[in-house]
């Protein structure tokens, strides 16, 4: 039998806390360690090495971002370890840059959105497999639009290819060599998703992670 997956659980809400816990044990998951803030989680995830680490956006003291400033700490400091934020709330400033990179192991759904225990145990295995799972609003938020899922299908097949290797989080020069095209094929592609997602220029800095998003929510 395979070793059970090992999940670090972080809410400072005990109740929530301890129904996720049983959820996942429940399941067969073994929960690892529950904890309230996020340097308790940070110090289980650097201890204890889980497989997934499922956490609140705003915890202790401020009950801000905590949860989430933890979220990109441990994706920084163990790329392998996975990361679902399960959370009430979109803080848009860093779930830009938690979902922005490479999203293999990252997933990020609302809580009262959640109206299916075998699904959201799916999220859950398919986000600590490597995988990832976004909800829709999450991604419409992050637009500031609604999703613009229907604007995928304007994408040619290896337009789509670019895409998702994008949201894997290869570089140009990545993406050149997994497809092996040249460079500036490349660039000529992610132009093309640019112009068909309705990326205007003057959002350049943040266009390659809208377009992500876009794959995301159309994925999800």
């Amino acid at each position: 039998m395979p070793d059970p997956l090992r999940a670090v659980v972080a809410d400072d809400s005990v109740l929530l806390r301890d129904g996720v816990v049983r959820l996942l044990e429940d399941a067969g998951i073994d929960v690892v360690a529950a904890v309230g803030d996020g340097d308790q989680l940070v110090d289980a995830v650097a201890e204890l090495r889980p497989d997934l680490a499922i956490v609140d956006v705003r915890m202790p003291p401020t009950h801000t971002d905590e949860g989430i400033r933890a979220a990109l700490t441990i994706r920084a400091a163990h790329p392998d370890v996975a990361v679902l934020v399960l959370s009430q709330y979109v803080e848009e400033r860093y779930a830009t840059d938690l979902l922005g990179g490479n999203t293999a192991g990252v997933g990020y759904l609302l809580k009262d959105r959640v109206v299916d225990v075998d699904d959201f145990l799916a999220a859950v295995r398919r986000v600590a497999a490597g995988g990832s799972a976004v909800d829709a609003e999450v991604v419409a938020q992050l637009l500031g639009r609604t999703a613009r899922t229907s604007e995928i299908d304007r994408l040619t097949p290896r337009e789509r290819e670019v895409l998702g290797s994008m949201a894997e989080g290869l570089s140009n020069a990545g993406i050149a060599e997994r497809l092996v095209v040249s460079l500036g094929a490349v660039e000529k592609h992610i132009s093309n998703v640019f112009t068909k997602l309705d990326l205007e220029r003057e959002e350049y800095a943040h266009r390659r992670v809208l377009a992500v998003l876009t794959y995301l929510g159309d994925r999800g």
